[in-house]
Order: C-alpha cells, then structure tokens, then sequence
C-alpha cells in the first residue's frame, strides 16, 4: 500500500518542500530510504521502527520503501523522522487517513521512545508553509513558539508519536498552540556593555556615534589596555533597535544554526560576534560539505568585532572583500551554490606594532622600523579602504580615569543615532536601502549634495590624499551621515572635513 506525508527541508535559508512517499510491498522485510538520504536521514530506519513499536503501534515486517522527493535534492538531518513514522503507520492502515494529513507539514525528530525533539530551521519550514497556502503544521512542543513567528498557520505542538497518532485517529485531540502576543515585541533595552562605562575617549564615542548612525565600518588603533575592546563591546548599545522585519531575518539565520532559545525564539538584539583570530575560512563566511551560516551571517544586521585584526589569517581576512561591498556571501560548491545575507557592521581593533608601544608617550617601543611596517602590511590596502572610519585610541590619563562625574549613556547617544537613521529611512523609502552605508554611485549622486566650500575641501583632498574612487564616494557616505546628525539637508564643509579626517593616514 502506498501514502505520503509531507515535509520540509532548508537549502540556505529558505524552505523547500518534500514529499515522504512509502510503499509497503509483500516480500522480505526490509526498510530501505532512497533521494538523496545523508547519515543522519539513513539511521531514521532505527529510530522509526523503535519509536513505533514503543508507541504500541505494529511496525509491518513488510518490504519498506521510502522515497523523498525531489530525489534530486539532497537530504539531511532527522527532520524527517515524524513524517516517514506517519506515513508508514497510514500506510499499514493504523492511522486513518483524512484531509488534515494531506494538507498538513509534519517536522520532527523522534527519541526511540516516541518522543519528538527538537529540530533546527522550524522558521524559514514554517515560512515555507505558508508560502505553498498550507495551512496546518505539526511541530515539536519545544519549537512551536518559534513557529508561531509566521502568521496564518495553525501550529500544533506534537510531544510524543502517540499524541500525534491518537489525534489523527480522533480519539484525543492536540490543542491549537496559540501565539503570544508579546512575541512580536522587540522593545527591549541592550543588557550587554554601556557607553558610560568608558572613561575619556569623546573623540572615539564621537566616532563610534558617526559608524552607529550610518552603519559604517570602523577600525580602530591604539596601545593595549587604552579601551578599544571595551568600545567595541559597547557599540550594540547605541545602535538602532531592529524593527520586526530585521528580527525576523536575523531569526531565521539562528534557527538554521540551531541557536535560538526555545523560551525566547525571536531575536530582539542586534546580533554581536566576536570570533578568535584563529577561525578557519569556513567557519568566518560560512561553508562546510552541507554550507553553514559563518560569523559574518550571524552577525547580519549588527556588529561584526575582530580584535587583533592582524593576527586574524591573511586568507581569512581577503574574503571580506566581497561581502562588506556586497552585503552577501555566495557559497559555491558542487551541489550548487548558497546565498546568505551579511549585512554586518565591522568593527576591528589593532595595535600599532607588534609590541603595541608604537607612538605610546609613556612606553617605548621596541619594534624595528622593518617590523612595524610588515605588522601593518598584513592588512591589506583593499580592505583598508573598505573601512570608513579609521580611529586611534590614545592612553587614558589618570584624572579622567578617576574623574567621578557622570559620563553620557549609551541611551542618550541612542536616542540622536535613531534619529539620523530615521532621517536615511525617510530619504531612501523608494530605494529599499536602510542606512548611508548601503548606498551606491547612484544614490550616492542623487542624496549627497555638497556645497561650495564642501566640494572644494573634497577636490583637494583627493589631490593630496591621493584617494581612490571607492575612498571618495566612502567619504562622501560618511559626510552625509555626519550631516544627519547634524539634522543638516545639504553637506557642508565642516562635515565633508571631519570625514576625511577620518581616513587612514599611511595606507597599507
């Protein structure tokens, strides 16, 4: 006898819909998976038959054939569990079959109990659904407040293989999850570092403010222990809050990583990462035999923080390139290829020189002059002139360390990057873009108007600071989100002048 249940599998970050059709034929028993199956989705064979005779149900010593359509796409994971264990209980007639099963998405990984565990990528299967207009979803109990993210499904949270199989045959119904109304609520004050707790440094708060409102890269140089690691872990805390739209794609990236709290399944934070200098290729962009979301995914729509950018590998670091232009990361492999979206802020702290005393007015430094300059080379000028902001950090005296008074919070410096990003928001509505730092040659045309004294300032420091094409319009970006804050329509000559004193001073 043949039946089908459907289910769902994750290419990237988006849902694709599978088909577990079984075939119960007279013969010798066997249970064979065909399309494509990895490891995990071939071991499904022992946690079905274990999880059905424990949820005392008849596993049919038949000729079990198992196929997961498209077979051209490859499976993987135990999501597929629950739905080959009901699709061979419908088809040995021990669950009856009606329209709910037919219409309806079953996900979950079964405990040889019977018990359904939890699976990683529920939002972007749940999103899915809705998509194909399939209405009912079975998920596990411990995801269906994630599920519950998508609109206009009906979720029902499934804990054991019994429980589902009873409401399927009428007898004891599951009751609909219904979602909280909070759920959707990201109001919700950063708990991480605050501004306030950094003493002295105003010029790098001011800078650090400049990058928050127009989402630029910032790099900053100084001698160990001057703040830049505790500045850098206090940049979430004066950045916008996510409207729901970000949440939910950033959601999505961590329930495909399988990083969500069950309690709180939506990510209310702009995201912070801060990989060691020793992370592989892979594991920055993302990769794998089966590609993975990397650091630079999972920081989409926050803060990308690498301290001790020069350590980092200098392979690791070229691959940058692309995506902090770009804004995704193309994953190429024989398969096919994976887009995910990298939409980060990078934040990247260095010292001078290897000893990290270079320029210091109180150590010496005791590198070579021929020491210095390859520490600094190991960065290259490409990326160097991706970075908008170019920041050094100097030693903190004693009396601003003792210094009692009060020093601005990160709310207060919130409240005016909100702001200027709400003025972005208003001028590049018909664009789609979200902050200065998006814009391209065209926008950068239409929306940095300079004034007189502004393109003259800008004409000779092309001519002096020998800037690049790409450095002129990242100055013009920058220009335009100093006058945001400046709650300035037209550039004008004191913003164009503090961005360029932004720029790197030695190249390379």
């Amino acid at each position: 006898m043949l039946a089908m249940a459907r289910s769902c599998a994750v290419v990237g970050l988006e849902g694709a819909l599978i088909e577990v059709e079984v075939d119960l034929a007279f013969g010798l028993s066997a249970f064979a998976i065909v399309g494509l199956p990895d490891a995990a989705v071939n071991e499904a064979k022992d946690r079905v038959r274990a999880a059905i005779k424990n949820s005392g149900c008849t596993f049919p010593f038949k000729r079990i054939t198992v196929n997961l359509a498209p077979a051209d796409l490859r499976k993987e994971g135990p999501v597929y569990d629950l739905p080959i264990a009901i699709g061979i209980l419908l088809a040995s007639e021990q669950v009856v079959k009606h329209e709910q099963i037919e219409g309806a998405l079953f996900l979950g990984e079964l405990s040889l109990d019977g018990s359904v565990r939890h699976t990683n990528g529920v939002l972007p299967m749940v999103s899915l659904a809705r998509e194909k207009h399939i209405k009912t979803v079975f998920v596990p109990a411990i995801d269906a407040l994630e599920a519950t993210l998508v609109e206009g499904i009906e979720i029902y949270p499934v804990e054991t293989l019994r429980q589902l199989i009873e409401h399927l045959n009428g007898s004891v119904l599951i009751q609909q999850y219904k979602r909280d109304a909070s759920l959707l609520n990201i109001e919700e004050m950063y708990s991480g570092q605050n501004m306030s707790a950094v003493r002295g440094q105003e010029h790098v708060k001011r800078a650090l403010e400049v990058a928050a409102s127009g989402g630029h890269n910032v790099l900053m140089s100084g001698s160990p222990g001057s703040g830049k690691t505790l500045l850098a872990r206090s940049m979430p805390s004066i950045l916008p809050s996510m409207v729901i739209e970000e949440a939910l794609d950033v959601t999505k990236i961590y329930s495909v990583s399988g990083m969500l709290s069950s309690d709180v399944p939506l990510v209310r934070q702009r995201p912070f990462r801060a990989p060691h200098h020793t992370i592989s290729h892979a594991g920055l962009v993302g990769g794998g035999r089966m590609p993975r979301p990397g650091e630079i995914s999972l920081a989409h729509r926050g803060v990308l923080f690498l301290d001790e950018l020069p350590e980092f590998g200098k392979n690791v670091l070229e691959v940058l390139r692309q995506p902090l232009e770009d804004k995704i990361v193309t994953i190429s492999r024989a398969q096919g290829s994976i887009t995910y979206p990298a939409n980060f802020m990078l934040v990247a702290a260095m010292n001078p020189c290897p000893c990290g005393f270079y320029g210091d007015p109180v150590r010496e430094c005791t590198c070579s002059a021929l020491a210095i300059t390859r520490y600094q080379k190991r960065i290259s000028g490409p990326l160097m002139d991706r970075i908008d902001i170019h920041i050094e950090v100097p030693r903190v005296d004693y009396e601003k360390l003792a210094d009692k008074r009060n020093v601005e919070s990160s709310v207060t410096i919130q409240m005016r990057v909100q702001q200027a990003r709400e003025r972005q928001l208003q001028r590049l509505q018909a664009t789609g873009l979200t902050c200065n730092a998006d814009m391209g040659a065209c926008e950068i045309q239409e929306f940095c108007g300079v004034d007189s004294g502004g393109e003259k300032l800008l004409k000779a420091a092309m001519q002096q600071m020998h800037l690049s094409a790409r450095a002129y319009h990242r100055v013009l970006k920058l220009a335009r989100t100093i006058a945001d804050l400046a709650n300035s329509d037209l550039i004008a000559a004191n913003h164009v002048a503090e961005a360029i004193q932004y720029r790197p001073r030695i190249q390379g």
